[in-house]
């Protein structure tokens, strides 16, 4: 498994890169004889050390993980069992879902990006107040699956929402983590 591992605001020492390689592969290792790529960032921001640790599997999830503590090494820890706890949900959801469905996720690429205004809209912004901007610009994958795997996805990515296109019909929808910790689906439907 090839991990990148990078300190922001930090140095990574030889020591803390060995044992968040080891670990991060022995986790991932155990549930899938092919592992993907990792990327693994240490920092302070603070007071508190934080770790994000991403891993994207040959099927073409990304999990993801995030830690805080006092020190580096405590701070890995607790991301590396939040990682370990996402590999087997989605392992052992792999094994339930796999006679289910017999065909390919299709995926379809798709652009984020920062959408500009002209200066008429900014004018009614201002007399409004201040609006939040838009920060991301980003590629990423709009992939085709059914509801319960997006939902899946949702918590191993540990995201807010997650856009996809249903299998049954081909329309958009979106899942999305509420404020009481339910998830709700969102399925306009598909225009006639």
């Amino acid at each position: 498994m090839q991990i990148q591992i990078a300190g922001k605001q930090i140095q990574v020492g030889e020591a803390l890169r060995e044992r968040i390689a080891g670990g991060l592969e022995a986790s991932v290792t155990k549930y899938f004889d092919r592992a993907g790529e990792g990327h693994v960032v240490v920092s302070k921001p603070a007071r508190t050390f934080e770790v994000d640790c991403s891993v994207h599997l040959p099927s073409g999830v990304t999990l993801q993980a995030h830690g805080e503590g006092d020190d580096a090494y405590s701070a890995f820890e607790k991301a590396l069992e939040k990682m370990e706890k996402r590999v087997r949900r989605y392992h052992r959801r792999l094994k339930d879902h796999h006679q289910r469905q017999k065909e390919a996720i299709r995926s379809e690429a798709v652009f984020e990006g920062v959408i500009r205004s002209n200066e008429d809209e900014e004018a009614e912004v201002e007399d409004v107040g201040e609006a939040p901007a838009i920060i991301a610009e980003t590629d990423t994958q709009l992939k085709t699956m059914t509801v319960s795997m997006a939902v899946m996805q949702l918590e191993l990515m540990d995201k807010p929402a997650l856009m996809f296109r249903n299998a049954k019909h081909g329309g958009l929808n979106m899942v999305y983590r509420r404020a009481d910790g339910n998830v709700s689906w969102v399925d306009p439907g598909v225009a006639n």
